[in-house]
């Protein structure tokens, strides 16, 4: 095992001038170094992870990092660029520049490693070294927490351990654990190792005090600082939430804080334990994806946000926490888990607020897309069954009498109209779930109730999809409201099972039923009315509109709401044929871009690195399967020639399908439901013309580009030689 970073993996004069320049010129040293296998495959890697989340930091750090196949040992590049690169951070550019590196399968105790350098970046006087430092020799012992003159060697005690050669666990950042006993993300070695189970600070566990009582003891009273436990994770749990941890355990130390951190990063976690949580006057939530085993945290003053909100503003969330605390602010979801009604844990949806300094736009699109996601099954399942229940009892079953009434089991027609009835009744909880969801995005378990209600009574009033929008943002919006209201410490215990549920209930029911339920449909009925009347040359070009915005982003928001507008038309026992030809262009549209991709990796292979390849088998079923995001890897590693492409194949297709007068009762399927399409065969030219274009521009727009590295040079039999193993078919991105 060599050493995480080493004088060749150090650039000092660093003159990318973009973040993909950036990565690719730090790649390539691990490259010459044998660290990573197949460039271009890394750099796909690292830009699955670029789209998730930008990772540039307040003071001018850039920290590009994924977890990859194509890499051999976890390794760590640093650039230091003068004229400053844009890795997203509202402060402006980063002249530090950590590209990060870890094996898919990366042991414990190198991710535990990685995690002490995201640490030690919250240190000044580190970052400064680095701006100082004068050869790549220094700068690469001052990251390995040696002296700078690179004699400072392997700090005593680790020298016979296999894994500890490389020593950048940084000794600052493990003394500045240690002084606050934050769990290091290793599943070994726990918080009950260190202080935070109070070997150290005996207050910490509760046993001087006794466990809370409530938000009126507070710490003023029982003589001791503020008490906050907090959580923090990011999608690829190896910089962001360690460097969250430091900076909140620096924020507490400035502010007389107690702050206990659990870090739920890529070595896994280890529990707080539960005295230290129960002793606890507020907690923090500082993540990016959902934290696990919430409901330990029930009944406290909570502050929910990102995970970049710790590393940049990590006062303010302190001074949050703290107002709640003396203001008897309990968040309904954790009075809810307290009170026993949901044990699941981890399933609020992440984003429900918002990150800081977000808009109520992007606000909304979260809010929206969290109704979506679970209203999706619903449709898939209920549409399927419908559209089988179609393609053996013929369109007439929707006639037959209930299956409770008549069923022959020797009869196909019953068996159809078994299929078609369990459909329709799957596809009834589409309007209720949308509103349900939508609501619990915004105000989490208590919101579920109201959305639901008002989901159903959008459709007593015939308000449709639009009724279930308009009830879910209004559910949420009254269960904030009511949340906000400070409440005798003595109700909370009620709060979430009768109250909120309660009054929510009543105040979304008359605002359906009295306000606006009948405005909303008439809007819903001026909506179909004009889409049965859509035709000629206006029913292509909304087919084009809707095939480009199925490829804009590959699964995506703007996928997502195509898709949620063609599944909203059919959503109904009988749909009209204009809603069945949009389902149909919205399907043909979304098949268009991983068939396409796949094709072309097929004819001109050499245009793309072995990873892409291996990534284009995959993509056939994908595609064929009417799963957009099988693309996402090629659109991700090239999203400039990729996506432009597959939104021409797209609009294409869409507005051929809607010409030909193809039509679809099943929400999805692929292929596999072309027996169900009406115009099959025209409908399958839509597709291929599509396919064709959209392959044909991006082996055009490749061609004029210089072949990646890796890409050409191909071994006998036409692999390449440093092509992975076969399992490794997708990028991680964690």
């Amino acid at each position: 095992m060599s050493e995480m970073i080493t004088a060749d993996l150090v650039d000092l004069d660093l003159s990318a001038d973009s973040k993909e320049a950036a990565a690719r010129a730090l790649a390539e040293r691990m490259v010459a170094l044998g660290r990573v296998t197949d460039l271009d495959g890394f750099l796909a890697d690292v830009a699955a992870r670029e789209a998730q989340m930008p990772t540039g930091l307040d003071g001018g750090i850039g920290i590009p990092h994924c977890r990859s196949e194509h890499v051999t040992e976890p390794t760590l590049a640093f650039g230091r660029s003068a004229a400053g690169i844009d890795f997203g951070a509202a402060d402006g550019p980063a002249d530090l520049i950590f590209l990060i590196a870890a094996p898919a399968g990366a042991d414990d105790a190198h991710l535990t490693i990685l995690s002490s350098l995201a640490r030690q970046l919250m240190n000044a006087e580190f970052t400064d070294a680095l701006r100082a430092a004068a050869d790549a020799g220094a700068a690469a012992a001052l990251i390995r927490g040696e002296e700078p003159d690179g004699t400072g060697g392997v700090p005593e005690g680790i020298e016979d351990s296999e894994d500890s050669v490389d020593s950048v666990a940084v000794p600052a950042a493990a003394s500045a654990g240690a002084a606050t006993g934050i769990a290091t993300g290793s599943p070994d070695v726990g918080p009950e190792e260190g202080p935070q189970n109070g070997s150290e600070e005996g207050p910490r566990n509760g046993t001087d005090d006794g466990p809370r009582n409530g938000p009126d003891d507070g710490p003023a009273e029982r003589g001791r600082p503020f008490r906050v436990v907090a959580v923090t994770s990011c999608p690829t749990g190896i910089a962001h939430t360690y460097m969250a941890a430091e900076s909140l355990e620096k924020a507490g130390r400035e502010a007389g804080v107690e702050v206990v951190v659990e870090t739920q990063g890529s070595a896994g976690f280890t529990r707080l334990d539960p005295a230290v949580i129960e002793a606890a006057d507020g907690v923090i939530f500082a993540h990016d994806v959902p934290v696990r085993d919430k409901d330990r945290f029930a009944g406290k003053p909570t502050v929910d946000t990102g995970v970049k909100a710790a590393i940049n503003r990590p006062g303010e969330l302190l001074d949050e926490v703290r107002g709640k605390a003396a203001r008897g602010e309990v968040t309904a979801a954790g009075a809810a888990g307290a009170a026993g009604t949901d044990g699941a844990s981890g399933t609020t949806p992440v984003e429900r607020g918002g990150k800081p300094g977000e808009g109520y736009g992007t606000k909304l699109r979260v809010w929206l897309m969290s109704g979506v996601s679970y209203m999706v099954p619903f449709v898939a399942a209920g549409g399927l069954l419908i559209a089988l229940g179609f393609a053996i009892g013929g369109y007439e079953i929707n006639k037959a009498p209930s299956v409770m009434d008549h069923f022959v089991w020797s009869q196909a027609d019953s068996w159809a109209a078994l299929l078609f009835q369990v459909g329709g009744v799957a596809f009834a909880f589409l309007v209720p779930v949308l509103a349900g969801y939508i609501a619990y995005g915004m105000a989490d378990r208590p919101g579920l109730v109201p959305g639901f209600v008002g989901g159903s009574i959008a459709l007593t009033v015939n308000a449709g999809f639009l009724g279930g929008l308009a009830a879910g943002l209004i559910s949420g919006a009254v269960v904030m409201a009511i949340q906000r209201v400070r409440i005798p410490a003595a109700l909370r215990g009620i709060m979430p099972v009768v109250v909120i549920p309660l009054i929510s209930s009543a105040v979304v029911g008359f605002l359906m039923f009295v306000v606006i339920g009948k405005p909303i449909a008439s809007a819903q009925k001026a909506m179909t009315d004009w889409l049965s009347g859509l035709s000629g040359a206006n029913a292509v070009l909304l087919g084009a509109l809707l095939g480009l915005m199925m490829c804009f982003d590959l699964g995506g928001p703007v996928n997502k709401v195509a898709y949620a507008f063609a599944t909203a038309g059919i959503a109904v026992a009988d749909p009209s044929d204009s809603a069945m030809k949009i389902m149909a262009a919205v399907m043909a549209a979304g098949m268009v871009p991983p068939l396409a991709m796949a094709l072309a990796t097929t004819v001109r292979g050499k245009l793309f690195n072995a990873a892409e390849r291996e990534n284009g088998k995959a993509a056939w079923v994908l595609g064929a399967s009417f799963i957009s995001e099988g693309a996402i890897p090629f659109a991700a590693a090239d999203p400039l020639r990729v996506i432009p492409s597959s939104m021409v194949g797209g609009a294409l297709t869409g507005a051929l399908s809607m010409a030909f007068g193809a039509t679809l009762r099943a929400p999805h399927g692929g292929i596999f439901v072309v027996p169900l399409i009406g115009n099959p065969l025209l409908y399958l030219v839509a597709i291929a013309a599509g396919v064709c274009v959209t392959t044909a521009l991006v082996i055009v727009l490749k061609g004029l580009r210089k072949p990646a590295p890796g890409a050409v040079s191909q071994g006998p039999g036409g692999t390449d030689p440093s092509a992975p193993s076969p399992e490794a078919k997708q990028p991680v991105a964690a």
